[in-house]
Formats: C-alpha cells, sequence, structure tokens
C-alpha cells in the first residue's frame, strides 16, 4: 500500500512542472493566475474539515503562529511567481531540478545561522553545485531568456526553503489543517496583489484554461503533498525526503514524453548530479542535530 502512495505522490509532485508548461503554452491562462488558485482552492479544501469539525481552531491561533505563518505564506507566493515563470523561460526539466535544491538552501541558511554539518552535507552541496553550474553553463551557451529562467528557478528553491524553515516554526504548535490554510489562503491573496498589480488577469480563461489549473492544483497539490504526509504516519521522514527527490528525473521524464522536450546531454549530467547532491544533503541532515530544522518532508511549493 505504501508504496503505491508514494508512486502517486511521486508522479503528482512530478507532473507540477510539465502541467504548468503545458497549460501556460496552450491556453491563456497566466503565470499568477494558476499560482492563485492553486492556493485558493488548496485552501479551502484544507479549511472544510476544520470548519466542520472544530472551527475554533482558527480562533486560536497566537500572534506567534500567525506571524510565522505569513511569513511562510509571502516566501510561498513568491517562490510560485518565480518558479511559474521559469517554466516559461527555461526547459522543465531544468527549471524543476533547480526549484527542487530547497533542501541545499537549507543547509545554507543553517551554515549562515552558525550551525555545523556534517560532512556528507557540504559533499553532497559541492555536488549539487556542480550541477548547477552545468545546468547554467549549457543554457548560457544556448539563450539569455534560458539563462534567466534557470535564475528564477534557483531563486524559486531558495524562497522554497525559507517557506519550509518558517512553516517549521508555525507548525511547532499548529495543526496541519490549520497551518495550511492560513498558509495558503494568505499566499493566494498575496499572488492576487501581484496579479493585480502586474496587470496578470485571474479570470476570464476558456474550457482548457480551467481544466489546467483544476489539474494543476489537484495532481500536484492535493494528490502530491497529501500522500506524502500521509506516508510520514509510518514511513521515516529520511525515505519520504530521498522519495521526493524523485520529482527531478519524474518531471524531465513526463516532459519528454508530453511536451517532446529534448535536452542537451550536459544538461541531463547536471540533472543527476543535482539529484545526487540533494540525496547526500538529506542524508546529512537526518543523521546531524538539525534534523527538526531541516525537515523537508512536507514540501509545499511545486
Amino acid at each position: 500500500m505504501n508504496f503505491i502512495v508514494a508512486a502517486l505522490g511521486v508522479l503528482g509532485v512530478a507532473s507540477s512542472g510539465p502541467l504548468i508548461a503545458g497549460t501556460l503554452g496552450a491556453t491563456s491562462v497566466t503565470a499568477l493566475a494558476i499560482a492563485f488558485w492553486r492556493n485558493a482552492i488548496a485552501a479551502v479544501v484544507m479549511a472544510s474539515p476544520v470548519l466542520i469539525r472544530e472551527p475554533r481552531q482558527f480562533r486560536k491561533i497566537t500572534r506567534r503562529e500567525f506571524t510565522w505563518s505569513a511569513v511562510a505564506a509571502v516566501a510561498l507566493a513568491f517562490h510560485f511567481a518565480c518558479f511559474i515563470t521559469a517554466l516559461q523561460l527555461t526547459s522543465v526539466a531544468a527549471a524543476t531540478a533547480l526549484v527542487c535544491l530547497q533542501s541545499a538552501w537549507i543547509a545554507v541558511f543553517q551554515l549562515l545561522r552558525g550551525s555545523k554539518h556534517r560532512w556528507p552535507v557540504l559533499v553532497g552541496l559541492g555536488i549539487a553545485l556542480g550541477g548547477v553550474a552545468a545546468i547554467t553553463g549549457f543554457d548560457m551557451g544556448t539563450s539569455p531568456k534560458a539563462l534567466l529562467g534557470d535564475i528564477l528557478a534557483l531563486a524559486g528553491g531558495a524562497l522554497a526553503g525559507l517557506y519550509t524553515l518558517a512553516g517549521g516554526k508555525a507548525r511547532q504548535s499548529m495543526g496541519t489543517r490549520t497551518y495550511t490554510t492560513l498558509c495558503y489562503g494568505i499566499c493566494a491573496a498575496i499572488v492576487a496583489v501581484l496579479a493585480l498589480t502586474g496587470g496578470q488577469t485571474l479570470v476570464g480563461f476558456d474550457a482548457g484554461g480551467w481544466l489546467g489549473i483544476v489539474a494543476i492544483t489537484v495532481c500536484a497539490q492535493l494528490v502530491g503533498h497529501t500522500a506524502f504526509n500521509h506516508l510520514l504516519a509510518t514511513v521515516s521522514p529520511l525515505l519520504v525526503s530521498m522519495i521526493i527527490l524523485l520529482e527531478i528525473p519524474g518531471a524531465a521524464l513526463l516532459a519528454a514524453v508530453f511536451l517532446h522536450e529534448t535536452l542537451p546531454a550536459g544538461t541531463y549530467a547536471g540533472l543527476a548530479l543535482i539529484l545526487v547532491g540533494l540525496a547526500v544533503v538529506v542524508a546529512g541532515q537526518r543523521r546531524g542535530k538539525g534534523d527538526a530544522e531541516g525537515k523537508i518532508a512536507e514540501l509545499g511549493a511545486d
């Protein structure tokens, strides 16, 4: 049973990049509309059980919980803005791999705060950095637009790391549904403001556009991440984190099959280096003392 749930989780999160790229390319849907609706719909879905069973939970939210949830929401909003825009500029495979560097960014943020990591974490960071250099180097030689997409994807990964760390602070005393409702709701509101100020419409799409938005929300947000949250009840966080890394080759494979995306051999080598490097980083973090802070099992991003 766990194998089936894990497979659904990987397929769900891996479909995020290809579905977003396909929807943006074939419909009039805007990047921020995708970010807005997936968060707004997810917030409603997550809020419904709480409002029915324990409506007072939202009244019990403390100032500290609200603050950390808001910080997480801001980071998540700009993460989506960067990642979804990157999918319009660079390949799905490259954007997904670079944005998945959030676990490496978490390790970097911890280093900046004075935390000490085991040597495998530092080795893993070095390997992942080599993968980044390979991908961006090839894109630099092919298209300035693709390089800009790579930079935005990297920024999206850093913002996802901030989102995870802030969310970890909030969830020290908040339930999952209460936190995700608040975080996704605030995130949707921020994205709506960004869309209005940037002139990106949130409505008025054709049937294909709405179908794409629903597919992205269901597959990536509700099925993918819900599956991994379910696994945490019976499977170690280390194993769940490792399974999540399969999003990188999964997204590359789905993009190749359904979007006919082909990449230089050097880019595929970069993807492999990032995958190996992140696996080493995750394993090293789990064995160290920063387990709680470095937890990346719940990736509310892609």
